[in-house]
């Protein structure tokens, strides 16, 4: 079994900051996909179609519910 106890030293303020570090590092990669990524194959481009905007919006949304909860 996996064992856990050496992180019972880390306070909950210190893991939840640890993860929203994470969510924000994730969007900054993103961000980093070039656009011609984002868009290959698709004939009729819209706004919808762009990865790049879900994404920031879906961790966004993680993120304020993390941060509160």
């Amino acid at each position: 079994m996996l064992n856990f106890n050496w992180l019972t030293d880390v306070s909950l303020d210190t893991a939840r900051w640890i993860f929203l570090t994470l969510f924000i590092i994730t969007g900054i990669i993103v961000l980093l996909i070039p656009q011609k990524y984002i868009y290959e194959g698709i004939k009729e481009i819209r706004i919808w179609h762009n990865l790049k905007l879900w994404t920031i919006v879906l961790l966004t949304f993680y993120f304020l519910i993390y941060y509160n909860f």
